[in-house]
Parts: C-alpha cells; structure tokens; sequence
C-alpha cells in the first residue's frame, strides 16, 4: 500500500539521484556547452521573429489587396517553418 512516508521517501531518493546527476554533468560539461546554448536560444527566438514578421507582411499585403505579393510571403513564411522543422529534429 502507498503511503505518505513511502512517497516522501521516494522523492527523496529521486531529488538526491538528480542532485547527483546535475553535480556530474556539470563537473564534465564545459562552459562552451552554456554559452553555445544560449547562442542557439538567441537564433532560435530570431528565427521565430523573422517567421512572425513574414506572416505581419503577408497580413499587410492582402489587407491592402496585393495577392501575388501576400502568396510569395506565405509560401516564404512555409519553407522556413518547414527548414526550421527539420533542423529541430
């Protein structure tokens, strides 16, 4: 039967395992692997401005009825979502 000190024990044991593991990935991982983290968060955030911004333009053009325009930016705005879909996986 489950109970409250059981579970208590538990997460104990699961926080003290992943303290450790933390601790050790850590002590091996370098700083590079941080600051290159980062560099791929900042593109990342860049690469989802850049699509949002295809897709304001694409709004603009076909509010002031520029439908060839509005066409090539939604299909701009596809290839990079789907080039941004395959880098990620």
């Amino acid at each position: 039967m489950i109970t409250r000190s059981n579970l208590a024990e538990q997460l104990r044991e699961y926080q003290i395992r992943s303290k450790h593991d933390w601790a050790s990935v850590s002590f091996f991982s370098s700083t590079s692997n941080l600051t290159s983290s980062r560099v791929d968060v900042v593109v990342f955030v860049i690469w989802e401005l850049v699509i949002l911004a295809f897709l304001v333009f694409s709004a603009v053009s076909l509010y002031f009825r520029h439908m060839q325009l509005a066409f090539i930016l939604v299909c701009i705005t596809m290839l990079l979502s789907l080039h941004e879909n395959h880098k990620t996986s």
